[in-house]
């Protein structure tokens, strides 16, 4: 049986352009889709939603795709997004006023969406639907101390002000169990999400948390991973969530997978449409192989793979200590000159 969210979503897909012209009024229809900035109602054409399903079946009405971040989503996304919600029984509530259905009492809401085992990818999906975006946060604040700009790929990061966290044998007891937490969408091939990425946050230093694993992630990662833009014949890959946003930093218009850990690197599954996949290694020994696996997983299927490498330990300790001019230029070295004349930040 459906749960109450995705039987909302469905009933909102429905009437996919009324929702529409109530959240996303700074947007106008064209044909089969409506157009608009993106999910908070920003003036523009970059996000789209499908106003009606496609004959094959596999386009649904009222799923949307943010073509400049990649990242997809249902109509109850853009009901939180535009409203500004913090959890997901705000977003219920709001859906149910807009569809005239009877509202729930918070007692039995909280009892059925209770029943996520945790670690599970349903679990992700619920704390992804709690967060916020990361505007004026302390994410954008930890994001900005690492050198990396936050405008442009907020839509694959979200922040939650009180994420869970359970303390190691290694933590003191007197560890908070609750953390200030950027949240990164894992998603598939799809754009579904499949699990989150959490790193917990000092919010007075706005750094890393100071506990024993202030980096985990749930869900299913394998082949998976935290994507910035769209697929296409040119991507990138990387490990860690901030290594791939400096690369992204000079690079903007390359869409790029952290794929979250040099195994996983090693595993990430590859849309079809790839030709020439980069790939940005952190320095060791646990990059190299990662980078040797992925050439043999695609020998003889025409996909070239590329490594670029970093000066130091990482290519967000280059941009830390170089800047980003610098590290342009060791990466127009490393490019295809094609690819460098058209991705390269002047």
């Amino acid at each position: 049986m459906d749960s109450p969210a995705r039987d909302i979503a469905r009933r909102l897909g429905e009437c996919a352009e009324a929702v529409c012209r109530r959240y996303l009024a700074a947007g106008r229809k064209e044909g089969r889709y409506w157009l608009v900035g993106d999910a908070r109602n920003s003036p523009g054409q970059s996000l789209y939603v499908r106003l009606s399903t496609s004959a094959d079946g596999r386009g649904a009405a009222g799923k949307w795709t943010d073509a400049h971040t990649g990242e997809h989503g249902d109509l109850l996304d853009i009901i939180a997004a535009a409203s500004g919600h913090h959890s997901m029984r705000e977003t219920l509530e709001e859906a149910r006023r807009f569809l005239s259905l009877p509202q729930v009492d918070a007692h039995v809401e909280n009892a059925r969406t209770a029943k996520a085992r945790p670690g599970t990818a349903e679990a992700a999906r619920r704390l992804w639907a709690a967060s916020k975006p990361i505007e004026s946060t302390v994410v954008s604040q930890y994001l900005e101390g690492r050198s990396l700009v936050s405008a442009g790929h907020g839509q694959a990061l979200r922040f939650h002000p009180s994420c869970y966290y359970r303390p190691s044998r290694r933590d003191s007891p007197d560890t908070p169990r609750a953390w200030p937490a950027m949240i990164a969408a894992v998603t598939d091939l799809h754009g579904a999400i499949t699990g989150v990425h959490r790193t917990w946050l000092e919010p007075a230093t706005c750094t890393k948390a100071q506990i024993t694993n202030p980096r985990r992630a749930m869900g299913g990662l394998l082949g998976n991973g935290v994507r910035f833009g769209l697929a296409g014949p040119v991507m990138l890959a990387a490990e860690g969530i901030e290594t791939t946003l400096s690369l992204r930093h000079v690079l903007p218009e390359v869409p790029m997978i952290a794929c979250l850990s040099a195994a996983h690197l090693a595993a990430v599954n590859l849309p079809p449409a790839l030709r020439r996949l980069y790939v940005g290694c952190d320095n060791d020994t646990a990059g190299e192989n990662a980078m040797a696996t992925l050439q043999h997983r695609v020998a003889g299927t025409g996909i070239e793979v590329i490594a670029l490498k970093p000066s130091r330990d990482d290519f967000n300790t280059d941009l830390q200590a170089d800047g980003a001019e610098q590290l342009a230029m060791a990466l127009r070295a490393q490019l295809f000159g094609d690819d460098a004349a058209a991705f390269l930040r002047p």
